[in-house]
């Protein structure tokens, strides 16, 4: 396709905003990031097409910049689960979605006794399992982040109370902050009876209590597979600290998780690297 016929299929369907407004850069929105949502739909535009579309802007002196979207909500101080898991062995594993991967994976990186936390997908099946998929709304997949971690340092309960606190909105639903969709759900897949029956208590516990201004629509919804995601969103949130959209929705998380969770903060995260060959 021409540059032009690139230009013009990216106007089309892309998120742009600010490209009248001094010194008029246009403002190009990542696939689910676009703060005009729910407004106007989220573009899901190959990367392909969106590299040539730029390279058109570029050609026709257009400066090209990412955008800044809304803020995230506050954290809530929340009390920790009256019930929790008593688990044996130097390790267990939590799959925890709650939005946007890269924060959710952010914040469960800096928590002491967490060994892993990749971010995926998990609710639909194999074939499926690519974020430009994922991205449609149709897939049965939520972004996801699977958390590997030492019972003996922490509790399946305190990732439960960090997960609605601060990690995200469990208020919104299919929806956190800017993104819109079924795949930003606020879902736990428990990997056992035990974990279903803490989170379901737990729901409950903070529901009563009144803690958050409307009731929690966190789902329980069974585990079948984990599919991690592509390599460029491993470890987002350290690599891009000044991308707009971490510094507006994510970072304020790892802030939040530092004031209320001091005990089991660290300021170093641990990063999943490379993932292992398919």
């Amino acid at each position: 396709m021409a540059p032009i016929g690139r230009l013009f299929r990216l106007l089309s369907s892309l998120c742009v905003t600010d490209w009248m407004r001094p010194p008029y850069l246009l403002v190009i929105w990542p696939v689910g990031r676009c703060p005009m949502s729910p407004r106007f739909p989220d573009f899901a535009l190959s990367r392909r097409s969106l590299l040539g579309g730029l390279a058109a802007f570029s050609a026709l002196g257009f400066a090209v910049r990412p955008g800044a979207v809304f803020a995230q909500e506050e954290p809530v101080v929340i009390p920790a689960p009256d019930k929790d898991l008593t688990e044996s062995g130097a390790s267990a594993v939590a799959v925890f979605a709650g939005g946007c991967f890269w924060g959710v994976q952010g914040v469960f990186q800096r928590v002491k006794g967490v060994t892993n936390a990749v971010s995926g997908y998990a609710g639909g099946s194999a074939d499926t399992a690519t974020y430009d998929q994922t991205t449609r709304g149709d897939t049965g997949h939520a972004e996801t982040v699977e958390v590997t971690y030492d019972p003996s340092v922490v509790t399946f309960g305190k990732l439960l109370q960090i997960f609605f606190s601060v990690a995200h909105n469990p208020t919104q639903l299919n929806f956190q902050g800017p993104d819109r969709g079924t795949q930003y759900r606020s879902t736990i897949f428990p990997v056992n009876a035990d974990q279903a029956e803490i989170a379901k208590a737990y729901i409950a516990q903070l529901d009563a209590a009144k803690v958050f201004p409307e009731p929690i629509v966190t789902t329980l919804e069974p585990f079948e597979a984990f599919y991690p995601a592509e390599q460029y969103h491993q470890d987002f949130l350290t690599l891009n600290p000044t991308w707009p959209y971490i510094v507006r929705n994510d970072l304020p998380k790892i802030e939040a998780l530092a004031a209320l969770f001091p005990d089991v903060y660290r300021t170093e995260p641990v990063l999943v690297g490379e993932l292992p060959a398919a």
